[in-house]
């Protein structure tokens, strides 16, 4: 009992320490949270350790979050740049091999445990067992030992002072980034416009089907000095005030439809309201919103949806997602039924339903411990690979029946902060229990080519990038991680940007740096 009290006790001590010296900057530079690994090696170096479910609990906690934030952006990461970061894996993957081979050949090293400091090198724990059931030997093991502390210190360190090395403008960066991911959400704007066309005169605004023809939204029309609610069944006539919303180019449509446009204002009518609405009510999200007819149930009009800090047009095809903003325009009594169908709840945005978790969390581990075969070799995605696969798999769906995958920002940080905590002081005492015994067994030889292993690749990757377009520095930094498979390094990462640019490019890389270690790990044991 006082064992476990003890490890425990040491535990919070080790993050105490870590946040108090993640918080000291030099020149500007400061550890953050991953300074709770520096602390963990002095403390596993005398002899404090932690029971491994704590690292284990950590890492699945912070892989599950981290792929319920990427999730929903990945597939489309992918589509810009997925090429970039797939190539981007095989240089530093590839890279780290073929350091591996001339350390092999020039040293005479056992392939075995040469093998084990590839996997060390780039902290891949699924490789490490590719490793041993490939070569058969325990000796691999030994040299995953000998690499893994650098291979944790190595890329926090390139990661936290690359950036500085080169004075990269990260706020630039994350304008530009910010810029390229609303590029497919162009600005929404208001303007009102006079019914000039006689072609629109007398008509109807289902008639002039102006939602399909120009992708505007009607909010509010004025006429004969009155201002009225749109319905499908609304006439224009000659003279009247139309406010549309809707991107510039859907405004130039409308008013090539319509009539030129105008300064005048449309007051809103005293029973006529417009309200921002969030989706909180589980029954309506992930539904298009075509599916709740609310112009023709309630006269009501949604002008705008507002996501992740990103104004959208809405359509009737959309999907709607825990948290959406809606903008929405009809009258003060027909308000009351719009509000009802889509929660508006703040509080439910603070409320966690911890089953989505837990059952997310199990599928991972089932697909990560699924094997795949295939010309005599097998892999698996391991813990951590299963995890981050089904986590952004179902933040991408959003919904099955009842149960919502999603979960609120609040939530998500708070595990994510925790999960990632728990795992670095874990992971920090293990390695620094092997550090000192490692080096008096083999000498300082093995520490140097594994520090080549964890370095080179880095190194190479960086001058690629150069190359490549659309790779900002925060991509690059999330990519290099994922590639190296260093859930550390992301989280040395992760503070130095309020964007998802590093975990989405990480995301879209470990999956294929994982697949080629196992593959590159099996072909170097035929040596």
């Amino acid at each position: 009992m006082e064992v476990f009290t003890a490890e425990y006790f040491g535990l919070f001590v080790i993050i105490c320490l870590g946040f108090i010296l993640g918080s000291i900057k030099i020149k500007g530079i400061s550890l953050d949270i991953s300074a709770i690994i520096f602390v963990a090696l002095v403390f596993g170096h005398f002899g404090m350790t932690m029971p491994s479910i704590i690292g284990k609990l950590g890492l699945v906690l912070f892989i599950y979050t981290i792929g319920m934030q990427a999730g929903p952006g990945f597939f489309e990461s992918f589509q810009k740049q997925g090429r970039n970061l797939a190539l981007l894996a095989f240089i530093v993957v590839g890279t780290a091999a073929l350091v591996t081979v001339v350390a092999y050949y020039f040293t005479g090293i056992d392939i075995s445990v040469a093998i084990g400091l590839l996997t060390g090198a780039l902290t891949s724990t699924p490789g490490l067992a590719a490793a041993i059931d490939a070569t058969g030997s325990p000796l691999a093991s030994i040299g995953y030992g000998i690499a893994y502390p650098f291979g944790v210190i190595g890329v926090i360190l390139f990661v936290r002072l690359y950036p500085k090395l080169i004075k990269a403008d990260i706020g630039k960066a994350e304008k530009e980034y910010e810029k390229l991911s609303e590029s497919g959400f162009p600005d929404i704007k208001s303007k009102t416009f006079r019914v000039e066309n006689d072609n629109v005169n007398g008509k109807s605004i289902s008639e002039l089907r102006i939602r399909s023809m120009t992708k505007a939204v009607i909010s509010r029309i004025m006429h004969e000095g009155e201002a009225v609610a749109p319905s499908p069944n609304t006439i224009l006539q000659k003279g009247d005030l139309v406010k549309a919303v809707g991107t510039n180019d859907a405004l130039r449509k409308f008013r090539l439809l319509i009539g030129r446009e105008t300064d005048e204002e449309i007051p809103l009518h005293k029973s006529y309201e417009v309200q921002s609405i969030l989706v909180t009510n589980k029954e309506a999200v992930n539904q298009p919103l075509g599916t709740f007819n609310l112009w023709n149930n309630y006269q009501a009009t949604v002008t705008r949806l507002r996501r992740s800090g990103i104004d959208i047009t809405p359509s009737p095809s959309m999907r709607l997602h825990l948290g959406d903003k809606l903008t929405v325009a009809c009258s003060r009594e027909n308000m009351k039924q719009v509000v009802r169908i889509f929660g508006n709840d703040d509080k439910k945005l603070s409320d966690t339903d911890f089953f989505p978790v837990a059952a997310g969390i199990v599928l991972g581990i089932v697909l990560g411990n699924l094997s795949l075969s295939f010309g005599g070799m097998s892999f698996n995605l391991g813990l951590t690979g299963g995890i981050l696969a089904v986590a952004m798999i179902l933040s991408r769906i959003g919904r099955t029946g009842p149960v919502i995958w999603s979960m609120s920002g609040a939530a998500t940080q708070l595990l994510r902060q925790i999960g990632l905590m728990f795992f670095l002081a874990e992971v920090g005492t293990k390695a620094g229990a092997q550090l000192v015994d490692t080096y008096s067994e083999y000498g300082g030889q093995l520490f140097l080519i594994g520090g080549v292993i964890t370095l080179m690749p880095m190194i190479l990757a960086v001058i690629a990038a150069r190359f490549m377009k659309n790779m900002d520095i925060l991509t690059l930094l999330g990519g290099i991680t994922g590639s190296m498979t260093s859930t550390p390094g992301l989280a040395a990462v992760d503070p130095m940007t309020k964007t998802n640019a590093p975990a989405i490019a990480y995301a879209t890389v470990y999956p294929v740096a994982m697949v080629l270690l196992i593959i590159f790990t099996q072909f170097l044991a035929i040596l």
